[in-house]
């Protein structure tokens, strides 16, 4: 596995932020406190009240002199306005943008930083799958369009975070992916703790140059005793993926997955993933489509294994993405995901077998055209690696 592999952490706290209302105020709360540096690594930010939230407080930490270091990725941040960078880098925050959009770069432009991490002082951390924009939260209100959390964590473990950050605002000065040195960690993905407290892992992607944010993902799914739930809201699961669900599901694990439903930003991703959905309904999964809200929520809980972060498990992500998810095992954090869990299946609708094949011909029709599309897609990305 090319790059090197961060190890479990012990002696960390976690807890879980559900939906913008409850972590923008406090990660804007967590950044005026600051004292020495905050870095933020986003890949959506477009203009809007939450926007100009961000921009006050960062701009308020710069000026008083915290260094404040600021990643996107170029094109998910094509949305923020001139005048807010110039905002921003008047008062002194330091911007860099992943991979600028050059024609001439041909596919190399698919290559994208999805990683969403806030870092403060060098000792707390915020991980999961937010962008900035008003979809995920709108200032003075109280409920946002899209569904998702954070983790804000304390301990250990942000030292890992910071040198994920450090090592990949590094690279950006170049075209080129981090390959991280050696004695940054491990050579081999580390076996999982039995149980624990307090224990956390920085999993990531840099596309195809090291995934071991998946290759942990199977063999957790391949450990599974009681349960596996995951949600995604891209649903164009690695065969792996698909065939280790299935087998868990076949052996008497229970198998769940919280799925996007009509309240999507991309339909055809969604039409082209559920011809996924007979085979492994007949294995035994349930699948739950979330109707509330679009469901950008990406999280995985195998017993009491806990992942969550930025990256959907698709193969677009790591095919092309720079992706980062905290793994953790605590039983307090396991129970809050369990719990969220629980309310998200309860406002979902519940695809059975039955369902799915009393399904309209129109849809059907949808689901074979964008089903065939992305395969046709994928052998010929195959085909150039």
């Amino acid at each position: 596995m090319p790059g090197a592999v961060f190890p479990w952490r012990s002696a960390n706290r976690f807890d879980l932020l559900i939906d913008g209302p409850a972590f923008f105020p406090r990660m804007f709360e967590v950044i005026a406190r600051a004292e020495r540096q905050v870095e933020l690594e986003l890949y959506l930010v477009e203009a809007g009240a939450c926007v100009e939230a961000l921009v006050q407080v960062l701009c308020a930490a710069a000026e008083r002199g915290v260094q404040v270091r600021c990643l996107f990725d170029d094109y998910g941040s094509l949305g923020l306005l001139s005048r807010e960078r110039e905002r921003l880098q008047k008062a002194g925050v330091e911007l860099r943008f992943y991979n600028p959009i050059n024609l001439r770069r041909g596919l190399r432009n698919f290559y994208r930083d999805h990683r969403k991490l806030l870092l403060v002082d060098g000792q707390r951390a915020f991980v999961g799958g937010t962008g900035v924009t008003d979809a995920f939260w709108t200032p003075g209100q109280d409920t946002s369009a899209w569904h998702e959390v954070m983790v804000e964590m304390t301990g250990p473990l942000v030292v890992d975070w910071q040198c994920l950050f450090d090592r990949q605002w590094q690279a950006c000065l170049t075209r080129l992916a981090w390959k991280p040195p050696k004695e940054v960690g491990l050579a081999r993905l580390p076996p999982c703790p039995p149980a624990g407290e307090g224990l956390g892992r920085v999993a990531y992607a840099n596309a195809w140059q090291h995934r071991d944010i998946v290759q942990s993902l199977v063999r957790a799914l391949h450990s599974a005793r009681q349960r596996i739930w995951l949600a995604t809201p891209y649903f164009l699961p690695t065969w792996k993926v698909r065939r280790a669900l299935r087998r868990a599901a076949a052996r008497g694990v229970e198998v769940h997955l919280l799925l996007t439903g009509r309240r999507t930003d991309n339909p055809p991703v969604r039409f082209a993933g559920q011809r996924y959905y007979p085979r492994l309904l007949k294995a035994g999964v349930r699948i739950f489509e979330y109707q509330p809200s679009f469901l950008h929520l990406k999280m995985v809980l195998v017993d009491d294994w806990v992942s969550l972060g930025s990256c959907n498990f698709d193969h677009w992500n790591l095919r092309f993405n720079l992706e980062a998810n905290l793994e953790a095992l605590d039983p307090a954090l396991a129970d809050a995901v369990a719990a969220s869990f629980a309310t998200d299946f309860a406002n979902s609708r519940e695809i059975t077998l039955e369902r799915w094949k009393a399904r309209p011909w129109w849809r059907r029709v949808q689901q074979r055209v964008w089903g065939w599309l992305d395969r046709l897609v994928v052998n010929l990305l195959d085909r150039r690696r």
